[in-house]
């Protein structure tokens, strides 16, 4: 055994954390007041621009206060408190704020801020707070171009407001129209409805169809009776929305819309505004998902001017980004692309010629971080030293020449500053909660801000380790594992495994605790060996490893599940009789898979948010990974999991809200039908209004109840 162990560590490289082990943790503790255990952090932490400091909301005799901090001197100064604010709000006859507002920086003495549905601007230098604009109230999707310019909807309708005037840009009455609104669902990157050009003479802005999308049922239980709320839900296969890009002219009051072709079967995404306004780029995807075109229009008429570049994938291509212009060369752009297998940068110009490829390698950038002052180096965030890792590179346009500029293995976020000079830096790894420094364009430490002590020093933890095992074609697979507080190698313990296994994301990093939650290693505490696998289809892992499940989405994810258990059930404190399984979204569809597609190899399993049938899932996500119900009927039948209900052995707790509009709630209302009419036994639990996460009071009460559901069947075999 002590052999085994030792080849064990040398072979997995187990990274280790220990705590200190003298309170326990509740559910409330990692549920409703879970923020008071995270790492410690400066709130609304931003450059204030023409200067050497950072701002930060910071307390001071008990109240918020803004705080300036001179990178160079670290000399401190209060710019504003709550209640200095709080006065002068009402002096003008408004209730006052109960914390800070959120605020964006116009200038290094004046920020901006959102009271209701007035934008406010405030001095720090004159102490002159004054209406810098108004929108409708009801305003939803505001976009500040800036600080007397904005965009907002009103139902489905586009409006701005110029220094307080309200003018309406569209006038759709069919409200299966909308405008101004993001579209696709969020996928390819689409988080918005509305871009400003760079001068702001003109806005782009989406005209969602979707009128001939079919309607989905939502029962709202709060009235008397309850009522139907009809939502737009595209499933895989079926009629989609119609999309074009609407531009108007701020001077004219007129829009045109973009000439994207008669065939409107397609998406929209990547929408970048020439520096000189006077073209747009817009990547075309095709309803397939495997041909990108990358076109540039004409912003007076509408028309197409040419391609730049074209993009296919026998499977897929997914664009996250649109074109990035290199500062002061308004002539050159930089493109993120996997075309290699790999999301690199490649530099082209505005006739989209390909000048160069900047960077290349068995790694992805996962962020665009800017330009630097002259435009002469790029900056980005990337793997490249390890699949676990975030650091900041810098790559330089001419020479090719790559630094990194972060020193610490583990995960960087950083945030820029105006003139790309400095870098604020927020950096945590297994070990370490959270450190915010400034560094240079070089990598230079200028200052430290923040180091965080461990919020759960004082806590009964468990020991995390990070290891990797092979999958069945040679690639690595990362594993967490958090073992039971008080650990002793000579029991055995139940295991906890947790699971999502889908594409997009990443369970495991060097972050902090491994980038497990509160409740896992609550679940630890609680005596649980915890364990997690990203499988092959999870992010940032390259193109090969992403689309091995491809038109058979979790068939392979089951196969790496598998060996994840198997190894789990190599180990000597391993109670392989106490085997469970938990995962949301598509860790929900894992875990139901894996507890029908693999029937005994888990006792206790809770599957949330479940998808079942990928014929009734969205159409952009669906269709990416499992093309149409048409194409691909094989596929969507091995996925079904409707076709292994009769295999369900142990005990199986499925939860829903019934307001889910992501995974509508029809996926587990079909699942149980099939099991009530087979007569297997499962388990169920919704929760009224809920979406696809549950929020606000109930989350205590689904983490107990989960909680509760292995204790009861796993632990104590009831």
């Amino acid at each position: 055994m002590k052999l085994i162990k030792q080849i064990l560590f040398i072979l997995l490289s187990l990274t280790l954390i220990s705590f200190a082990q003298t309170k326990k943790l509740t559910i409330r503790d990692v549920t409703t007041n879970a923020r008071q255990f995270y790492p410690k952090y400066l709130v609304q932490l931003e450059w204030r621009p023409s200067s050497a400091t950072v701002s930060f909301i910071d307390t001071l005799n008990g109240g918020p206060v803004l705080t300036g901090e001179n990178i160079h001197t670290n000399k401190k100064e209060i710019l504003l408190s709550l209640a200095t604010l709080n006065q002068k709000i009402y002096s003008l006859k408004l209730e006052p704020l109960l914390s800070f507002p959120q605020i964006q920086w116009l200038n290094k003495d004046s920020f901006q801020f959102w009271y209701g549905d007035t934008l406010w601007g405030y001095s720090v230098r004159t102490g002159n707070l004054g209406m810098l604009n108004k929108v409708t109230h009801g305003a939803e999707n505001i976009d500040v171009a800036d600080s007397t310019i904005a965009a907002y909807t009103i139902k489905n309708n586009l409006y701005i407001a110029v220094n307080g005037k309200q003018t309406q840009i569209t006038n759709d009455e069919n409200e299966g129209i909308l405008n101004g609104q993001y579209v696709s669902r969020n996928e390819f990157g689409i988080f918005k409805g509305t871009f400003w050009s760079p001068g702001k003479n003109y806005i782009a802005f989406y005209r969602k169809d979707q009128s001939k999308v079919t309607d989905y049922p939502l029962v709202d239980i709060s009235t008397r009776p309850a009522k139907v709320e009809n939502v737009k839900y595209p499933m895989a296969g079926m009629t989609s929305e119609e999309v074009t890009l609407g531009v108007y002219n701020l001077k004219t009051g007129k829009t045109i819309f973009l000439k994207t072709g008669e065939h409107t079967d397609h998406y929209l995404t990547g929408i970048t505004w020439d520096p000189n306004e006077k073209y747009i780029y817009i990547g075309i995807l095709n309803r397939d998902q495997n041909h990108l075109e990358e076109i540039k229009y004409d912003v007076a008429s509408g028309d197409s001017i040419e391609t730049l570049f074209e993009e296919h994938n026998p499977k897929y291509v997914q664009p996250l980004n649109g074109l990035f212009f290199v500062k002061y060369h308004p002539e050159e752009f930089v493109w993120l692309s996997r075309r290699d297998g790999w999301n690199h940068f490649y530099l082209y110009n505005t006739n989209g010629k390909l000048i160069k490829k900047l960077t290349e390698g068995n790694w992805e950038v996962t962020e665009f971080n800017g330009f630097d002052e002259k435009g002469n180096n790029l900056f980005f965030t990337a793997t490249k030293e390890s699949p676990l890792d975030r650091d900041l590179y810098k790559v330089n346009l001419e020479t090719g020449n790559l630094s990194k500029l972060t020193s610490w293995p583990g995960v960087n976020h950083v945030q820029q500053n105006e003139d790309g000079k400095y870098f604020i830096d927020r950096y945590s790894s297994l070990t370490v909660p959270n450190n915010t420094s400034v560094i240079d364009g070089n990598g230079k430490i200028v200052t430290s801000l923040l180091s965080s002590p461990n919020p759960l020093k004082d806590f009964d933890m468990g020991m995390t380790k990070i290891f990797k095992l092979k999958s069945k074609d040679g690639f690595d697979l990362y594993c967490r594992m958090i073992l039971p507080a008080n650990f002793d190698s000579t029991k055995k313990y139940p295991v906890l495994v947790y699971v999502y296994g889908g594409p997009g994301i990443q369970l495991i990093r060097n972050g902090w605790l491994g980038d497990a939650g509160l409740w896992l290693n609550y679940m630890a505490e609680k005596g649980y060996v915890v364990f997690t696998l990203d499988n092959r289809g999870s992010a940032n892992r390259g193109l090969a490893f992403e689309q091995v499940t491809f038109r058979h989405l979790g068939t392979n994810e089951i196969q790496d599940q598998e060996l994840g258990v198997n190894y789990l059930k190599s180990l000597s404190f391993v109670d392989t009789t106490k085997l469970g399984v938990f995962g949301w979204s598509f860790g929900g569809f894992m875990t139901t898979s894996l507890m029908t597609r693999t029937p005994g190899l888990f006792k206790v399993a809770v599957a949330g948010g479940s998808v079942i049938n990928w014929k009734y899932y969205e159409v952009m996500y669906t269709e990416r990974y499992m093309d149409t119900p048409q194409a691909n009927p094989e596929g969507y039948e091995e996925s079904n999991l409707l076709n292994y209900a009769k295999n369900l052995k142990g005990k199986l707790l499925m939860i829903h809200g019934t307001m889910d509009q992501t995974v509508v709630w029809q996926h587990d209302l079909m699942f149980i039908k099939k099991c009530a009419d087979l007569g297997i036994p499962v388990d169920y639990f919704v929760y009224p209004g809920q979406e696809h996460g549950v929020r606000g009071i109930d989350t205590y009460h689904l983490y107990k109840k989960i909680t509760n559901y292995f204790k009861d069947f796993l632990i104590e075999g009831k």
